[in-house]
């Protein structure tokens, strides 16, 4: 199994969903701060590649959500410069498992990646499940 990387907002209770995902399909989770990781800007694209800059951003971020910023109207530069003063517009988990690298957690995705062994679930693993559980998942 793989020993991956996982850059979350501690306390989203997404995050902790996915990581248990992870767990049970047998991989070792080691769970990073997204939000007090040292990023430089090439690290951080990294993660993005084959997205499209609309797709780098948690849309339940306060500046997204406020009107604030809109990712629509951002090139890779804007993005980069944005997500680097404020880590929560970044689009969670960042994970890496060895030399590769992927944003968000579509479930399908992850499965054929590294793996997740006949797991089930109903929900969206990648929005705050409620907005009263948005300060939990790290919007504000």
């Amino acid at each position: 199994m793989a020993t991956v990387y996982f850059y979350e907002k501690p306390g989203c209770v997404n995050n902790t969903r996915q990581k248990q995902l992870l767990v049970n399909a047998g991989h070792q989770v080691i769970a990073r701060n997204l939000l007090t990781e040292a990023w430089e800007p090439l690290r951080l694209q990294a993660f993005f590649v084959g997205l499209s800059v609309r797709n780098w951003f948690n849309y339940s971020a306060p500046a997204i959500k406020t009107g604030e910023i809109d990712p629509e109207t951002l090139n890779e530069t804007e993005a980069l410069v944005l997500m680097l003063k404020d880590p929560l517009l970044i689009r969670r988990p960042l994970m890496q498992v060895g030399g590769r690298l992927m944003a968000g957690f579509d479930q399908q995705r992850v499965d054929a990646w590294i793996g997740l062994t006949a797991i089930t679930v109903e929900r969206d693993l990648e929005s705050c499940p409620r907005a009263s559980l948005q300060s939990a998942c790290g919007h504000e």
